[in-house]
């Protein structure tokens, strides 16, 4: 269960899909050893049913499955949960009050107000009584706070202090653009923020993670900051710099005349 890991402190390292919908990304991530999938709705044309069809497909390969929605007011917050999907990562939460409306839909009573579902591809779709459901889902749903603004920045404490979240993860290109720095990770006020954001995390019990930081920076802003959730990179970028870099290689072999 992704959750007791992480909670345990476990560091895990995602795959991002943006673009590849069916169940192959699932395949090749699990291949590769990355430890979750992290399915994208809100900057790519993934549906509902297609991340659906991937968290479920999790279910059954025992591979975790985190859906990204649009936001704190996303119709499908709680659905994607529904759907098979291991969490839920929320992206622009900039005050305690969005953080309390993400809790109240996502988790089940007393903790939430979350709808009971029809048959979960968790059970196997069998469902047990609803009470033990309850629980046992609660039990393993991840949810996870994006912190990409000033304004998350500035109530990040507050925002930690909310019951019923497991994480905060740094969106970090929308934080450093937020703050006045875009593509300036390693300005020293980012570097900064990335700090305040982990330590807050850290004081109320939270993990903390990072999305959108580049392989040479996460030293300073993942690993030194104790960072439990890590999204490496997503499938495009994936493609494209193992591509470019084969291409490189192979051009080299060539005779000068036909690189």
């Amino acid at each position: 269960m992704m959750r007791a890991r992480v909670l345990a402190g476990e560091p895990m390292i995602g795959l991002a899909a943006c673009v590849l919908r069916s169940v192959e990304i699932l395949v090749l991530a699990q291949r590769c050893a990355f430890d979750w999938l992290l399915v994208d709705m809100e900057h790519t044309p993934i549906t509902i049913g297609e991340a659906g069809s991937l968290a479920t497909a999790g279910q059954a390969a025992g591979f975790p499955v985190i859906v990204r929605v649009g936001g704190p007011d996303h119709p499908d917050l709680a659905r994607v949960l529904d759907c098979g999907a291991e969490g839920v990562l929320v992206p622009h939460v900039d005050s305690a009050a969005q953080a309390r409306r993400i809790v109240a839909l996502c988790r089940f009573a007393p903790a939430g107000q979350r709808s009971l579902p029809s048959p979960l591809a968790r059970f196997g779709f069998q469902m047990p009584p609803a009470e033990e459901m309850m629980r046992a889902t609660d039990r393993a749903t991840l949810i996870i706070a994006m912190i990409e603004s000033a304004a998350g920045l500035a109530e990040v404490e507050q925002i930690a202090a909310v019951p019923g979240l497991d994480a905060l993860m740094v969106g970090a290109n929308d934080l450093a653009a937020g703050m006045g720095y875009p593509g300036k990770l390693d300005h020293s006020s980012v570097h900064a923020a990335f700090r305040h954001i982990a330590t807050a995390a850290s004081r109320h019990g939270l993990a903390f993670g990072v999305i959108g930081v580049p392989e040479a920076l996460l030293g300073p802003l993942a690993h030194d900051l104790g960072a439990r959730l890590i999204v490496a990179t997503n499938d495009v970028n994936l493609l494209l710099d193992a591509g470019a870099a084969m291409v490189c290689r192979l051009r080299g072999t060539l005779p000068d005349a036909r690189r």
